[in-house]
């Protein structure tokens, strides 16, 4: 819900404009004079709306919205007027306000001005740590391994591609484990978070005390080391070293991209460091390679979008469905939450269909891609763009960033109908 702050000296217009907006379904807040406003207003979320009264015991809606200006606040402000002629004009002309209303007729205009400003809220929702709902065989052998893994003190290996819910399988790992009443600590091995604390006294290396750090912290329980495969020499070593000499009760879990693999084969990783870390492993499959668990997944968003929204529910029809089942998911299921969210923001009516359904049409290409054309994702791009476009070839290729020309030829060539 929208937040709106009210500054108004007159506590029964307060009331009553609280009212009105909460049976709209915003989030009102009210205060009687400008020091309350400013304060208020440092706390409102973006989206949000202020409206204030031309005159107030300590000032006016000037005053207010030159200090929001001063601030950096860009918060829309509406002020109530009681001369729609000479206020309205003062306030707009000169004072900044977006628009203004008649303080006889907020019970008519209220609303309906809040409306035209308040912003959608940005609603972030995101993967956090639990799996998400599935039903593919993949996935069902997988919540087994997870079991099975977690039931010893094994170090563990997570491959999967970007955005395909590696963390979340690790962390269910040490949830149902042994080790959950211990510590956990999470580390990225590509990121700053890999900095831990250092003893300059210590005649070792500012890395070694750092990593280091991180064991005696976790004793007894978990490691997550996210994105192993980002790991430099140095810290490999280090980490080996680690393992292989200190022996610390500690849990190791990795999440890896598939090109660990081939690191560990060039050379580039250390394969002794690699196979004390992968004692076992899990391959998380790629969204593309489990499509009978796209509905069931994005029904989950539709309905967390829902509770934190406070609107209705939405849902996938048929043809919406057939549309994210057919696209080849570069971004697995952090692309596809991102995907749905926007169509349920979007979408006119309660059913989410094949046209509120917008995918990015610029991804990277894949290793594969780069040998050998996908047509089918080709095509799909083109038909996502007509459509788009209401079948206008010219808007289309603008679109696609290729000729009207081109376009024609590939509509022909892959034999595209509208229908």
């Amino acid at each position: 819900m929208n937040k709106i702050l009210i500054v108004d000296a007159s506590a029964s217009d307060g009331r009553i404009m609280a009212g009105l907006l909460t049976r709209a379904g915003y989030d009102p807040v009210v205060t009687d004079c400008i020091e309350a406003g400013k304060v208020e207003a440092a706390k409102l979320p973006p989206g949000a709306v202020i409206v204030t009264a031309m005159r107030l015991s300590d000032g006016t809606a000037k005053e207010v919205i030159n200090w929001l200006k001063t601030e950096g606040y860009k918060f829309p402000v509406i002020a109530i007027v009681d001369n729609l002629n000479t206020d309205a004009v003062d306030v707009m002309r000169g004072g900044g306000a977006v628009d203004v209303v008649q303080r006889l007729a907020l019970d008519k205009q209220l609303i309906e001005t809040v409306e035209k400003y308040a912003k959608p809220e940005h609603v972030v929702l995101t993967l956090g740590n639990q799996l998400l709902p599935r039903k593919s065989e993949v996935w069902q052998k997988i919540e087994e391994k997870i079991t099975a893994i977690a039931a010893t003190n094994a170090n563990a290996i997570i491959f999967g591609e970007c955005g395909s819910g590696k963390e979340q399988v690790a962390h269910q790992i040490y949830l149902n484990s042994s080790r959950e009443q211990k510590p956990i600590t999470i580390v990225d091995a590509g990121g700053a978070a890999l900095v831990g604390r250092h003893n300059p006294e210590n005649e070792r290396s500012e890395i070694y005390n750092r990593i280091e750090g991180y064991f005696q912290k976790s004793a007894g329980g978990t490691i997550i080391i996210k994105n192993v495969h980002l790991l430099t020499f140095e810290k490999q070593s280090v980490l080996l070293h680690i393992l292989e000499t200190e022996h610390p009760d500690v849990r190791v879990i990795c999440t890896a991209e598939p090109e660990l693999l081939k690191m560990v084969t060039e050379k580039t990783f250390r394969p002794n460091l690699f196979f004390i870390l992968r004692q076992s492993d899990i391959a998380v499959p790629s969204l593309k390679d489990t499509t009978e668990d796209i509905p069931e997944i994005a029904d989950f968003f539709l309905k967390r979008y829902s509770a934190k929204t406070g609107k209705q529910r939405k849902h996938l029809d048929a043809s919406a469905i057939k549309a994210l089942k057919l696209y080849p998911w570069p971004g697995n299921v952090r692309e596809l939450k991102d995907i749905v969210l926007f169509a349920a923001f979007h979408a006119k009516e309660d059913k989410i269909t094949k046209c509120d359904i917008t995918f990015n049409l610029s991804e990277p290409l894949t290793v594969n891609e780069l040998h050998l054309k996908n047509e089918e994702w080709e095509k799909l791009k083109i038909v996502d763009a007509l459509d788009r476009c209401d079948w206008n070839q010219t808007q289309a290729a603008r679109l696609l960033n290729i000729s009207r020309a081109t376009l024609s030829y590939k509509v022909k060539h892959y034999r595209l109908r509208r229908d």
